[in-house]
Parts: C-alpha cells; sequence; structure tokens
C-alpha cells in the first residue's frame, strides 16, 4: 500500500463564531502558508438560507444619489444591510460581495475611509470580496453597485 501527499496547500477552516455560540456560522477558509487577507477572505463555507442581492447602488428611498464615491459606498452598504434585514440576516452572514466601480483609483485612494465606513456597518466580518472596475454602472452617475450573497444558518 502507498500512501501519497497531496501537492498544492493545505486548506485550514477557520470557524466564524466562538465556540459558545449555538447557532452555526459561515467559516472562513484559509490554505495554509498564504498569506492572511486584509480586509477580505480568500473563501467561505456555509450552510442554511441563501439571501442573495442585486446589484445595489448608493440612492436613497426617493431614488436620490449620493453626492462622491465615498458617499454612495456609505449608502450602498447601508442598503445591503436593510435588504439583509429583510430577509432575517445579519452582517456576520455575508459570505461574498463582488463590487463594481467605476475607477479603481478613486477606490483605491480611499481605502481607509471606506475601511471606517465597512466597520461601522458590518463590523469585523470580512466575506469573499471582488472588485472590478467597469466603464459605467446601469445609473450614469453611480459611482459603485455592490452585490452581497449571505447564507442564514438553520
Amino acid at each position: 500500500m502507498s500512501v501519497t501527499t497531496p501537492k498544492g496547500p493545505q486548506l485550514a477552516v477557520l470557524p466564524g463564531a466562538a465556540e459558545d455560540d449555538v447557532s452555526p456560522r459561515a467559516q472562513v477558509l484559509q490554505p495554509s502558508g498564504w498569506p492572511m487577507p486584509k480586509g477580505y477572505a480568500n473563501g467561505m463555507a456555509a450552510e442554511g438560507r441563501f439571501v442573495v442581492t442585486g446589484g445595489v447602488i448608493g440612492w436613497d428611498a426617493e431614488e436620490r444619489l449620493a453626492d462622491g464615491f465615498v458617499a454612495q459606498v456609505r449608502q450602498t452598504l447601508s442598503n445591503i444591510a436593510e435588504i439583509l434585514a429583510e430577509a432575517g440576516a445579519r452582517p456576520e452572514h455575508l459570505v461574498r460581495l463582488t463590487w463594481y466601480v467605476v475607477d479603481m483609483d478613486e477606490y483605491l485612494t480611499n481605502l481607509k475611509e471606506l475601511g471606517k465606513i465597512y466597520r461601522t456597518i458590518f463590523g469585523a466580518h470580512y466575506p469573499a470580496m471582488a472588485l472590478v472596475q467597469v466603464v459605467r454602472l446601469v445609473e450614469k452617475a453611480a459611482r459603485v453597485e455592490i452585490e452581497a450573497t449571505a447564507v442564514i444558518p438553520r
């Protein structure tokens, strides 16, 4: 009988909640030997009820866009939090965010402020994230659009 060693990185599964928490939560997937990401997770695993948003932009209930990129991000993340709440989901149930921005430099220039806004709305929970620069969004004045996926534990 021969034993083979798997090739490729080993995978670590990090719990997303304290051990005394009775409800299972999403788990952060962090391959061993990989550097720890800052502000996002490489992957997430979760079981439960899926909650998916469409592309959410930074406008209010009267469809008025916030003024400027940072303000639009704040409103967009707040809108996502409201959509999650409608389903009974909380920020820690987020497993994925996909950001679409019209100007990558605008995003990178404002990272520190964006991090503060994110933590104010979602706390220190960082799901898997992707960031994509696009030519434009459906609403011409929109600077950012974000899709969210959450999983509510059963």
